[in-house]
């Protein structure tokens, strides 16, 4: 009994002593590893590697044999370990390498070779195959593997994207495109995954690029031999969406809509991304042809009203159009407003008809009636009449009758306190008493919006409320002051003139009051109201060679970045102003956004 007791003691502690060991073992390996001698480690790893061929254990003995030169132990090594994992193509390819590092390229090509010949006919061991050759820089033989992994597979398997890869490796792009293309061959849904890896492959900016016209190329020869596939089609759609080519997107949305479903939705859809895109004219085509497609159609309503809003976003933010087309869109809001009736959907489309009429056709009249005969629609919301009052104030601003807009804004203000709408409100009933020349009453309501949920208002009320408190501090500026605010007004109102008349009297009456900065700003603004772009830059570059220090160089710098980029498409010029905010107006508040833009304009060069 007792001399089986010490038997069972002695087994027990042998077994923990040889735990013991082995840890020690491990611990004098990383410690001598960790320290960068390898001549020590070596001994320790080698021990720990007979108990645990691990891949972190193997990596580390791999290395130190390597440091000290021990080349036919690292031969020895690898295949031990091949050995112990033959699954793991890794080690077999790191075993060719070897062999070529070592000089020995006959054992190393022999290596290479028998690891493509002995492959399983399963994906993943092919795809294991590809990946080790190409971590290894060698693309030639991924091709290799692929290419008998494609054979033994039979079809049961769509190795497109590694083939795709290793093409991208070779350079040979245009079999790099065709792979990815075949993978709508084997499953059309496959468009979405080929989508997401396009960009990285297809420079989509440059439409001269070898790859973007590799891809288009490729969509058109298998739309003509398979025309009922709706996969290519959409594909070949996205690829000029991608370019910003909406025309050409049209083109092709047109043509599957006319092969398959007939109502309309991807050509309204495109439509849309035009539209958001500024490509007005192509969303304009786009929602033509759904509405000419008539209203049995499901988008019919959705794009009449899409039609008329390309339209009142082409006059006021292009401003640029001809009296014939101004009075086209006026005649296609009519009508829309006539079909519809008077019931509340048809509010959007009178408010966007009234602003034209008012801001742009020159007939507040008829724009402060046509607002007023909206207010009487039943089924309104509170919301709904409140964006009346709003735009009928706007109107009667222009019409001079300030005081009864004036009332308006503050029932709104009032009704929708905390809302958006109400500090729109609040905003626009300062700047009444801004234009009447009660500038401390004004500024008060303008301290209070600087705190706004709505960071336009805010910016806005900042900016006017600054104005007043840099230029009114003396009795003496009360004569200048009111004479900007009676050329803001009539600004306001559009009549452009009058206010240049007016600021050209405060320019040459004080030529050196530090109002004249903004008397240029304001020029400047009233240009670009009437798609005056040359004239624009013009008193914004004054401002900045004038008043480069002063508080509205950078409204300058970002205005001129602005005109380039969007309407005059100077990318270059448009760059030079938004990296001059970053670099010398810091501070300013246009920074996030002009660091942004700069970025995007970036990535089109």
């Amino acid at each position: 009994m007792t001399r089986h007791f010490f038997r069972i003691v002695a087994i027990v502690f042998g077994f923990q002593f040889a735990i013991f060991a082995q840890d020690t073992d491990e611990q004098l390996a990383n410690y001598y590893y960790g320290n960068g001698d390898c001549e020590k480690a070596l001994p320790y790893l080698e021990k720990v590697y007979q108990e645990n061929p691990s891949k972190f254990v193997f990596s580390r003995y791999l290395e130190c044999s390597r440091q000290l030169k021990r080349d036919k132990e690292v031969i020895k090594l690898l295949k031990n370990q091949i050995k112990a994992f033959p699954q793991e193509y890794e080690y077999q390819v790191t075993l060719g390498k070897e062999y070529e590092t070592q000089g020995d390229q006959k054992n190393a090509d022999k290596t290479f070779l028998e690891i493509i010949d002995n492959m399983l006919p399963y994906s993943s061991d092919v795809i294991k195959v590809q990946r080790a050759f190409s971590a290894l820089g060698k693309p030639e033989l991924a091709l290799q593997a692929l290419e008998k992994g494609r054979k033994i597979i039979q079809g049961n398997y769509p190795l497109n994207i590694q083939f795709a890869e290793v093409y991208g490796e070779l350079g040979r792009i245009e079999e790099m495109i065709d792979e990815y293309l075949g993978l709508i061959d084997y499953q059309s849904s496959m468009i979405t995954t080929i989508q997401r890896i396009m960009p990285r492959m297809v420079d989509f900016e440059d439409s001269d690029s070898k790859s973007f016209n590799y891809l288009k190329t490729g969509l058109v020869k298998r739309i003509q031999k398979d025309p009922n596939n709706v996969a290519y089609a959409d594909m070949l759609i996205w690829m000029f969406v991608q370019n910003k080519n909406f025309e050409a997107a049209l083109t092709q949305a047109k043509a599957l809509d006319k092969r398959t479903t007939k109502d309309g939705r991807e050509v309204f859809e495109l439509g849309r991304l035009a539209a958001a895109n500024k490509d007005f004219t192509a969303a304009r085509k786009a929602f033509k042809y759904v509405v000419e497609a008539g209203s049995e159609y499901p988008y019919y309503y959705s794009a009449e009203s899409a039609l008329l809003n390309t339209r009142y976003l082409e006059i006021t933010t292009n401003r640029n159009y001809s009296n014939e087309e101004l009075q086209e869109t006026i005649v296609e809001y009519e009508a829309a407003l006539s079909r519809i009736g008077e019931r509340v959907s048809a509010l959007p489309i009178l408010r966007e008809l009234a602003h034209i009429l008012a801001f742009y056709a020159n007939e507040p009249m008829k724009a402060k009636a046509l607002l007023e005969k909206g207010m009487t629609f039943r089924g309104a919301t509170d919301l709904m009449r409140a964006e009346l009052k709003t735009a009928l104030a706007d109107v009667l601003v222009i019409l001079d009758d300030v005081w009864e807009a004036s009332l308006l804004y503050m029932q709104v203000e009032k009704e929708f306190k905390y809302e958006p709408i109400g500090f729109e409100a609040k905003f626009k009933n300062a700047r009444i008493f801004y234009y009447s020349g009660d500038f401390v009453w004004a500024q008060s309501q303008l301290d209070v919006l600087k705190s706004s949920t709505s960071k336009l208002i805010a910016n806005d009320a900042m900016k006017l409320s600054v104005f007043i408190t840099s230029h009114l501090g003396l009795d003496s500026n009360y004569a200048v002051m009111k004479k900007f605010s009676t050329a803001d007004l009539l600004l306001e109102q559009h009549r452009y003139n009058e206010a240049f008349i007016v600021f050209d009297s405060i320019q040459r009456q004080f030529p050196y009051h530090g109002v004249v900065d903004d008397v240029l700003l304001r020029k400047g603004i009233a240009s670009e109201q009437q798609g005056l772009w040359v004239e624009a830059i013009a008193y914004y570059e004054e401002i900045l060679e004038k008043f480069g220090k002063e508080i509205l160089a950078d409204d300058a710098a970002f205005r001129l970045g602005n005109i380039y980029e969007n309407h005059l498409v100077d990318t270059e010029k448009a760059k030079e102003y938004y990296f001059k905010i970053l670099k010398e107006y810091k501070d300013s508040l246009y920074s996030t956004e002009a660091r942004k833009r700069y970025r995007d304009l970036e990535k089109i060069l």
